[in-house]
């Protein structure tokens, strides 16, 4: 089936790999949605496309049309924007020119200071200051100097530059935008001998989209300075245990190396020798060191503590889970959320019409009534300016980029702005056990010995016959023992009974250790025994009874322990209004019920199967229509795609889970739900706030313009004021702290 799929994709012109292009010029949603509209059809269809915004990165997939590198830049040409073919590593900004990284800076600034000499001459050479701006600085001007005129060209030309070659397109596909929209009011402002006005709106509207770029690089900023505290360089143990310091880029999976303490850990991997704590707050987002010895996962630019480490490394540079936090949040802003959808067709409808309307109020009244034309065009051209929708449509942008920053910053991913709303609109949540309520790993609670044993001799036998299993049930009761100081005897004739247990020979006498059913089969049973053995499987725990040929010689009972701070959770949860809380589990009823009461979750539905959960899943949505899924196992993976939220528990959760999430906890700390929700409700009263604030000065202008109380600079300088507000509301969230101290563990 495969081979034949490959065959079908060549035949009709598939690609052997993906091509991958830097865009100079994508800062934002609208400039994906042009690149959208404009390459699509050449390489198929728009699903064929990826982006990275964070690093300017589009993606064309191995599946696409065949598109040659040359027609794919000629295209992104077209827009107004610049590609070219992505090299690996990614060029840092000292390797851009000056002019990539601060020529739309320099434009505004020159602009702006040709402004003022424009301004000032004209004032000079016309007899003072009202004169230059106008009957009160609101009319029309009259006269301006050629001298005057000149600076205001050459202002106007630096503050459109970087706007005409986008201005062009829209107008070329007859899709009017706020480019187009702009460059149409300096030009109209032109014709009636407005040279101030045009030079005025043609800065501020430039520094308005300076200030955009700027607020994104900020959001990008916070993401990519994380990657920054990587060390550039890895202290490798080679042959002979030499170290030796090699680049990052250059250590292969399976390597060993050397991190002091005190020093940043350059790379994913797992501990080999040392004790240490490590602040993994960058990946995490935890505000305590975690204790890690032999055998313990970290994390590439954590700290480590006071101990020296050796470390294999899992992952190569470019792949760890820094790096893919990093490229994940940029993918994800490619991602639209609803709140930004909305505003994009509002702004497809609105644009037009503002269009049709200026045309309108330029020609009605003197076509009509015996207006003045130049003061009619003039106000056409100022509801031009006011009906710009840049304010409106840069308001949802920021403000979810800010919001993907801000959750990474905490130690929540987030994959995409379609996923930042939808925390706040959850009415339920259904949570997995194993892994997610509980640490997923099983702990002795308690050793029992019966007739006559003690519990050393218990765990002495014990030992010696499950020193020779991996079963999850063997470590731990190996672990307790390690920990209990008791020496193993040795085993002989060690047999596994497949499904109920084990027997050996331990200090010259024959054991047996196995399940309750094991028990029974060997008719060892007393009533009192199966009584206190039914009451401890209820409980929630796992028994391992240990005996001889004549009798039980006790019993030693396990449980998976409940996570940290996960009962302060699910409360959080119900006071900020989820309706209904349920466990999902594979395990019997008799654990999950032990489980659930100590978490606070009053609902569990146990021993599902992972379609099971799928079909609990679909049930809460028809309920509740909004439902989260917490998972971290491949059995959860379906229930998380089913779910409106999948949420996984991503530092110990399976790669198939993390990959059908749509949000990964990377602390594995369900204290950050509730956190996830309030800041989800806090973007949202910000988008909102922002769209308002926009729609309603706008309307204020509109009316002003109507009673001719408004002029183009006002109009420019309304728009970018509300442009300044909506962008520095938005960055607010990037200084989200996540309240919640996370319990080391």
């Amino acid at each position: 089936m495969n081979s034949q799929k490959t065959t079908t994709q060549r035949q009709h012109g598939a690609v052997d790999s993906p091509q991958e292009y830097r865009i100079h010029g994508m800062d934002c949603a609208e400039e994906v949605a042009i690149l959208k509209r404009e390459i699509g059809p050449i390489v198929g269809t728009v699903d064929q496309l990826g982006f990275d915004i964070l690093n300017g990165k589009m993606t064309v997939s191995s599946d696409a049309k065949i598109a040659s590198p040359q027609q794919i830049i000629d295209a992104v040409k077209r827009t107004g924007m610049r590609a070219e073919k992505w090299t690996d590593p990614v060029p840092g900004s000292a390797e851009r020119s000056f002019w990539e990284r601060r020529g739309r800076t320099v434009l505004t600034i020159w602009s702006g200071i040709l402004l003022i000499f424009g301004l000032a001459s004209n004032a000079w050479l016309s007899g003072g200051l009202p004169y230059a701006l106008g009957s009160e600085g609101m009319g029309i001007v009259h006269q301006v100097p050629r001298l005057s005129r000149a600076f205001y060209a050459v202002a106007i030309l630096s503050g459109v530059w970087f706007v005409l070659p986008k201005a062009w397109f829209s107008a070329r596909r007859l899709r009017p935008d706020m480019n187009f929209l702009m460059t149409l009011a300096i030009t109209g402002a032109i014709g009636i001998g407005e040279w101030f006005e045009a030079a005025t709106v043609a800065f501020l509207f430039a520094l308005s989209l300076a200030l955009e770029s700027w607020s994104v690089g900020r959001a990008r900023r916070a993401v990519e300075s994380l990657v920054a505290i990587v060390p550039s360089t890895v202290r490798v143990l080679q042959d002979g245990d030499q170290a030796s310091e090699i680049p990052i880029d250059q250590v292969a999976v399976g390597s060993r190396f050397l991190v002091r303490p005190g020093e940043r850990i350059p790379l994913d991997g797992i501990i080999l020798q040392g004790v240490t704590e490590v602040n993994q707050a960058p990946i995490t987002g935890e505000s305590l060191p975690i204790s890690k010895e032999p055998g313990a996962e970290v994390f590439a630019g954590s700290i480590n503590g006071g101990g020296a480490l050796e470390i294999k490394t899992t992952k190569l540079a470019g792949q760890t889970t820094l790096a893919n936090i990093t490229r994940m949040v940029g993918e994800a802003q490619a991602r639209r959320a609803p709140s930004e959808q909305w505003v994009d067709r509002f702004a497809q409808i609105y644009t037009p019409c503002v269009l049709a309307l200026a045309i309108l109020v330029a020609c009605i009244s003197p076509l009509l009534f015996g207006g003045l034309w130049a003061v009619w065009l003039y106000r056409a051209l100022v509801l031009l300016v006011i009906g710009c929708p840049c304010a409106l449509v840069i308001s949802t942008p920021v403000t979810i980029v800010a919001s993907l920053a801000a959750a990474a910053r905490n130690g929540i991913l987030v994959k995409g702005g379609v996923h930042v709303e939808t925390p706040a609109r959850l009415r339920a949540i259904a949570l997995d056990k194993t892994g997610t309520v509980t640490m997923g790993k099983l702990e002795v609670v308690r050793v029992m010995p019966m007739n006559g044993h003690t519990s050393a001799q218990l765990l002495r036998r014990i030992g010696a016959m499950e020193t020779h299993s991996d079963h999850p049930i063997a470590r731990a009761i190996m672990s307790h023992i390690e920990r209990s100081g008791v020496s193993i005897a040795p085993a002989k004739d060690f047999q596994i009974v497949i499904g109920k247990g084990a027997t050996a020979s331990v200090d010259d006498r024959s054991y047996w250790l196995g399940s309750h059913r094991f028990l029974e089969e060997r008719r060892l049973e007393t009533p009192e025994i199966h009584e206190e053995l039914e009451r401890l499987s209820q409980s929630g725990q796992t028994v391992v009874v240990v005996g001889n040929e004549t009798h039980v010689c006790g019993f030693i009972t396990m449980a998976d322990t409940l996570r940290p701070g996960a009962r302060k959770a699910i409360s959080e949860l119900r006071a900020i209004g989820i309706d209904h809380i349920v466990m999902l589990t594979g395990d019997n009823s008799g654990t999950a019920k032990a489980i659930a009461h100590q978490a606070g979750i009053d609902e569990i539905k146990a021993e599902l199967l992972p379609q099971d959960k799928v079909n609990a899943i679909e049930s809460l949505v028809q309920t509740f229509g909004s439902v989260a899924m917490v998972g971290d196992g491949i059995n959860d993976a379906p229930a998380m795609g089913r779910a409106t939220l999948g949420i996984a528990m991503g530092a110990a959760g399976s790669d198939t889970a993390m990959e059908a999430a749509d949000v990964a906890l990377m602390s594995d700390d369900l204290g950050k739900l509730p956190w996830l929700m309030k800041h989800s409700r806090r973007t949202l009263a910000i988008i909102r706030q922002n769209i308002a604030l926009s729609l309603l000065v706008k309307g204020i202008f509109v009316a002003l313009t109507t009673l001719g109380h408004a002029s183009l600079w006002a109009a420019i300088a309304a728009d970018m004021g509300v442009s300044l507000v909506v962008i520095a509301n938005a960055l607010r969230l990037t200084r989200t702290k996540s309240s919640i101290v996370t319990a080391s563990v």
